[in-house]
């Protein structure tokens, strides 16, 4: 790996970079500023962004970014919350939201093909109309790119019953320092032939290459679906309810937890419409059939049988009005503090409810509250702390509390993350074995070998 980055840039650098992204190059200041942070608020140094439209221009510039041991950071929307799309180290930034285009989408194969920068939500919505659905739903999907879930591996909402972004990404198209345009898997959604190759994208963070298309696997769009709010007077009893569901043999698309930090700041911000006897929300969505879900939907209703309150919704409108409460999480959370660090842990499925009450006593040692929620169906807890990151007291501990949790979360037999991926908040040796972590580095020094790709990133 390199020690060397060039670390400024000449003028016949810019040279080249305006030459070869006529109208898609910055080196304003004001313009650097924002891409050298993303959601995590962690910042870094930009030397410049460049935006491509096409392989060949990607092809080019990572040819002479290995030439020159300049740094690539690639980004996408900006939303990662672990400061995946941040500089560690000063490099150039190619945002791939130039190639944002929806290439293709077959009803007969079942496959979309996508650039990197198309809108999760967009492709969504576009593979709806043809009665197809992309399953990965991450709950800020309005806000995200294809490409960056890829990065990171998102699951997301619907992760439960359907996977996440690893299980239907079936082809790959990148570009590796030095220029080389590599293309693995296609549109089959069976292929032994050689190894996987293409799914060590997923989840890789930016480090292996640049990718520029996506195969994407699609399924049938369910006909109907149903959601159901319910209420409990605790997290204990909540998470309770909701193994009885799993003990049933029923298997919802969506299974969503909220602890009692949540319902406070829910009921601070907005007017809701649970009982103050309700400090624990659970959020259940099953789909399927216009048979079918009416039975599923009684299925479910009867396991929960021991809220003490719900709200149910049948079809988008009904249902959006529940999810609705759910997608407030986040943006109501800021009334503990001006900034946050979004911790992303997965457990044991059995261990929810032991590790978010481990988690709380940790963060209320350091002076902290627990901002809990999240996927509750596959263990994926939202650990969120909001602090004044202009309070080096409260920034201090809320770091400190952070890395406590991470630590926690492994002594359940975790995962520092979920789906948000380690960026540079997460010491990714803390859960990886010396073996394993040198295994993933020797295998990332044969795609880039010089290191120039989001380094002291991931693994």
């Amino acid at each position: 790996m390199l020690d060397n980055y060039t670390s400024s840039l000449t003028s016949a650098h810019k040279k080249f970079l305006e030459k070869l992204f006529p109208g898609g190059v910055a080196f304003d200041p004001e313009v650097l500023r924002v891409y050298a942070s993303d959601a995590s608020l962690k910042v870094g140094t930009v030397l410049a962004v460049v935006r491509p439209e096409n392989s060949d221009q990607v092809c080019e510039f990572m040819r002479w970014a290995e030439t020159e041991n300049i740094a690539v950071h690639t980004r996408g929307r900006g939303t990662s919350l672990s400061g995946g799309c941040v500089p560690t180290i000063p490099g150039i930034v190619i945002s791939m939201l130039g190639m944002d285009k929806i290439l293709n989408i077959s009803r007969d194969d079942f496959v979309a093909e996508v650039e990197p920068g198309v809108s999760t939500a967009q492709l969504q919505e576009e593979c709806e109309k043809l009665g197809m659905l992309y399953p990965p739903d991450p709950a800020s999907a309005k806000a995200t790119s294809v490409g960056g879930n890829v990065a990171t591996c998102a699951g997301g909402l619907r992760a439960v019953k359907y996977g996440v972004t690893r299980d239907y990404v079936i082809g790959v198209e990148a570009v590796l320092p030095g220029g080389k345009l590599l293309r693995f898997g296609g549109r089959t959604h069976k292929d032994v032939i050689g190894l996987d190759i293409g799914r060590l994208f997923v989840g890789s963070e930016g480090t292996l290459g640049v990718i520029t298309k996506l195969t994407l696997k699609l399924i049938p769009k369910p006909e109907a679906s149903a959601s159901v709010l319910v209420g409990y007077a605790s997290l204990d009893a909540a998470l309770a309810s909701m193994g009885k569901v799993f003990a049933a043999g029923i298997l919802p698309c969506a299974v969503e937890f909220m602890n009692e930090t949540v319902l406070e700041i829910l009921t601070k911000t907005s007017e809701v419409p649970w009982p103050d006897t309700v400090k624990s929300l659970l959020l259940f969505q099953v789909d399927g059939s216009n048979d079918t879900v009416p039975f599923e939907n009684a299925r479910l209703s009867h396991q929960l049988h021991d809220a003490l309150w719900r709200m149910e919704g049948v079809g988008k409108d009904e249902e959006d009005k529940i999810w609705a409460y759910r997608r407030r999480v986040s943006a109501a959370s800021y009334v503990l503090g001006p900034d946050r660090i979004g911790g992303d842990m997965a457990v044991p499925r059995g261990s929810i409810l032991s590790a978010v009450r481990r988690f709380e006593k940790i963060a209320a040692s350091n002076g902290k509250r627990l901002v809990a929620f999240g996927h509750a169906g596959d263990g994926n807890i939202h650990a969120n702390l909001h602090y004044d990151a202009s309070d080096p007291d409260d920034a201090r501990r809320t770091e400190k509390t952070h890395h406590e949790l991470d630590a926690a979360a492994l002594e359940f037999g975790g995962s520092l993350s979920g789906e948000h991926g380690a960026g540079y908040l997460k010491d990714v040796s803390k859960q990886l074995g010396k073996d394993e972590h040198a295994l993933m580095r020797g295998i990332r020094r044969v795609f880039d070998p010089k290191g120039i790709l989001n380094p002291g990133k991931g693994y």
